[in-house]
């Protein structure tokens, strides 16, 4: 333990300098303490780091300010310990069956002073063998089951205090002259503001937790309380259940408490029950008369204690006996001070319709948003009721529209068609040679899609263009053959180095019977073939080859299905539609490339060098 650490007084759990640990992926909470950080004018946060056994993560972003800075996250204790000498208190997060080990674990150190046990539902003999070991090792434990606590411009426990504005409007950022504690954690809020409108505001407060075995008592934080020189006023709200209203009593009795206290216990209204009731905590329940919260009340106002009528007096009672305070010159209230802004998170303000941002991004063919995945607001159920198949996914998500079944059909064909073409091009031997070098699929997939291109593949692209530009025009298709004969330049999507008019391409033949039996036109097919009579008068295997009848039947497709205006058709050939449809389909080829050389364990492939030409 550091010498400052050992410095501070019995009765001093926070100050201005305290620093803690956050056990448990709690980062909203985190994010409220350091708020409340900023708030209160802090130089350092509070929390120096979370401690986090179940994941690896190293860092956590958060916010000081407007600012964003980075918090450790710890695997363990005895790293986060040995990383921060300094920290001497634990929020302690961990769920009910966690609760207990991590408790006990971390009592084990001796630089912990102070841990808030956040969970409802530990075990009670579990709760009485934390309290045993917290007295061996002279550890104050808040909780189980509490909200934590709260030392206006010192520190804040977890979610103590709720949202920052209700923090602010309970002037909770500087201290006043009045320490409470209270059993209950929502009534905690309730205090807050009542202290604020009727005193110079919380010193400090704690609630102890609703379990019927606590860490600390109300008496433990009274006499903390008392020994504080800067506490001038006490408030106490029990409950019915439990005796330990009648300890404090006690203590009022034997001189060892002096300062006021204004105290109520909540339950009045279990008398007009004919049975006893369990209230909302654990220790909620009278077991004998004496636990009753009208028993309690009576017995606290004969001790000397300020006990209103009713609960609605209590703010009017505490009033009173702080401006008594006053006037005896007993109290001198603390001036109160100009908080910092503190920023909004954007979702926060977003929700609450005080922001608006501009979007980076657009997406218009899906959204993950609803109870169910949509594609191009098709819901993902109606995609397989439908039996869209693959087909129609494509037309849903790259066309943002349902195509006809015979459309959908024909996009699946080119799939199949494109798939693969053997070995010996230039992207599965690519594929082929990246999967020998021991390379992973995603790698050796890519290596073979970075060949496709204008010389690989880009016939598609190309044949679309420019037979739907010579079509357009006009031209016939001699003309069209001339011009690209005097522009010295091949007609994409024409030549074949094996296929010819009398050896023809099968691939060519089933495109061309399956669009003249469903498509509703072909006139751009037509006039391809018309083309194809012209070149194939030249030379034999200057045919329409499988590329460029996919293209020029894709065209046909867009610009007479019924689904697009020719504008639109041309848009998508403009935007490389076709170069899509050959790179997932050539993917599935890739893929099975890379298998098929991973099944048979190739070896690493060198090129043999009597197959180059060196010319040094």
């Amino acid at each position: 333990m550091t010498s400052k650490m050992a410095q501070k007084p019995a009765y001093e759990l926070f100050s201005k300098e305290t620093r803690s640990f956050v056990y448990g992926m709690q980062t909203k909470a985190v994010q409220g303490m350091l708020d409340f950080d900023y708030l209160c004018g802090r130089q350092v946060p509070s929390v120096a780091a979370i401690i986090y056994t179940f994941g690896g993560q190293s860092i956590t972003k958060m916010y000081w300010g407007t600012k964003e800075i980075l918090l450790p996250v710890y695997r363990s204790v005895e790293e986060a310990c040995t990383k921060h000498p300094d920290v001497d208190v634990v929020v302690n997060f961990a769920s009910s069956r966690s609760a207990f080990p991590s408790t006990m674990e971390l009592m084990d150190y001796p630089q912990i002073r102070c841990i808030a046990i956040i969970a409802e539902g530990v075990p009670e003999r579990r709760a009485r063998e934390i309290l045993l070991k917290s007295k061996e090792k002279n550890v104050v434990i808040i909780g189980p089951a509490t909200v934590g606590g709260i030392k206006p411009g010192c520190f804040k426990i977890g979610n103590t205090g709720g949202m920052m504005d209700n923090i602010v409007a309970s002037k909770l950022y500087r201290p006043g002259s009045v320490a409470y504690v209270s059993k209950s954690g929502g009534m905690s809020n309730e205090l807050n503001n009542i202290i604020s409108h009727n005193t110079d505001g919380v010193y400090e407060g704690i609630a102890i937790g609703g379990d019927r075995y606590p860490g600390t008592t109300f008496i433990d934080h009274l006499l903390r309380f008392e020994a504080d020189p800067d506490c001038k006023l006490m408030v106490l709200l029990g409950e019915v259940g439990g005796v330990e209203e009648y300890r404090v009593i006690e203590a009022i009795k034997n001189g060892t408490i002096k300062k006021p206290i204004v105290a109520w216990a909540i339950g009045t209204c279990s008398s007009m029950f004919k049975t006893e009731v369990q209230f909302g905590h654990a220790g909620s329940f009278a077991n004998s008369e004496m636990e009753t919260a009208v028993a309690k009340n009576n017995a606290m106002r004969n001790a000397g204690i300020y006990v209103p009528d009713t609960f609605e007096n209590l703010p009017a009672v505490l009033h009173s006996v702080y401006e008594e305070l006053v006037n005896k010159g007993d109290l001198t209230p603390k001036p109160d001070q100009t908080p910092p802004n503190i920023p909004l998170d954007y979702a926060w303000a977003k929700e609450l319709s005080m922001v608006r941002k501009p979007s980076s991004f657009i997406c218009s063919i899906s959204n993950d948003r609803g109870p169910e995945l949509t594609y191009s607001n098709v819901p993902i159920s109606k995609v397989f009721e439908d039996d869209l198949g693959i087909g129609g996914v494509i037309s849903l998500l790259w066309f943002r529209r349902r195509l006809p079944s015979y459309a959908t059909k024909f996009l699946e064909m080119i799939l199949q068609l494109t798939a693969d073409h053997g070995p010996c091009v230039s992207g599965a031997m690519n594929t082929i040679i990246t999967t020998r070098a021991g390379k992973d699929l995603i790698s050796s997939l890519v290596s073979g899609l970075l060949t496709i291109g204008t010389r690989f593949g880009g016939a598609l692209d190309g044949a679309a263009q420019e037979f739907s530009k010579a079509f357009d025009s006009g031209l016939s298709p001699r003309a069209f053959v001339d011009s690209c004969r005097k522009a010295n330049k091949l007609i994409p999507g024409i030549g074949h180095r094996i296929k010819s008019r009398n050896n023809p391409d099968l691939r060519v033949e089933l495109v061309k019977q399956y669009v003249k039996k469903h498509f509703p036109s072909t006139k751009l097919l037509d006039y391809a073939l018309a083309v194809e009579n012209v070149t194939t008068s030249k030379k034999d295997n200057l045919i329409l080859n499988v590329d460029g009848c996919i293209a020029i039947c894709f065209v046909d497709l867009l610009r007479n299905c019924g689904e697009f205006t020719l504008e639109e058709a041309n848009e998508y050939i403009n935007l490389g539609i076709l170069n899509g449809m050959f790179v997932l389909g050539r993917s599935i080829g890739l893929i099975g490339h890379h298998l098929d050389q991973k099944r048979l364990r190739a070896p690493l492939y060198r090129h043999p060098w009597d197959d180059f030409l060196y010319l040094s």
